[in-house]
């Protein structure tokens, strides 16, 4: 079986999105000493982001399970969108989720989420997600994700993901979130 220690993990992230944030910085310099003519985004275009998952309600045929009750999770999504035009494009999304219960907490899991992004109107995209988690449950998520203050180099979002799951000794879920975050 093929397994990370985390050394190797955190270079395998490093090497990962170092070269990724030279070619976004690159990109944005560049756009910065364009003419004023220029259009706002030259494609393919990179924008990265951070946030914060909160997962509300579960359903599954085990009964109906709400976050914040007896225990806690939360998650925090990070991820880079590679935009192919102004409608479609790519995202590799990572997230840990910690959960907290009875005065101790852990991480409980993390999920790998790469997916694609349709723009539905400006300021409002649908990301269509695949998801692998290290539970041993996978599955798809549809996200909508909604910027509600743009600035010049970033903005604020709220998402609401419903991620459905499979596996692993479990039987299929569906949940609903909120996510809240910037991009850059």
């Amino acid at each position: 079986m093929f397994r990370f220690s985390t050394g190797k993990l955190f270079f395998t992230l490093l090497t990962l999105v170092s070269p990724a944030c030279t070619i976004a910085r690159a990109q944005q310099q560049a756009q910065q000493s364009a003419p004023s003519t220029a259009p706002a985004h030259s494609y393919p275009r990179m924008a990265g982001y951070v946030g914060i998952l909160h997962p509300i309600v579960t359903f599954s045929s085990e009964g109906t399970v709400t976050n914040f009750d007896t225990y806690y999770i939360v998650g925090m999504p990070t991820g880079i969108n590679i935009w192919k035009s102004p409608k479609i494009g790519f995202s590799a999304e990572f997230v840990p989720l910690v959960r907290a219960e009875n005065g101790s907490s852990r991480m409980a899991n993390f999920l790998f989420h790469p997916g694609i992004l349709v723009t539905l109107a400006p300021g409002l995209t649908f990301a269509g997600r695949a998801a692998f988690e290290t539970a041993g449950r996978y599955g798809f998520t549809p996200v909508l994700n909604k910027i509600v203050k743009k600035n010049k180099n970033s903005g604020y979002f709220v998402a609401v993901p419903v991620p459905f799951r499979f596996g692993n000794g479990h039987p299929a879920s569906v949940t609903v979130g909120f996510q809240f975050g910037i991009t850059f």
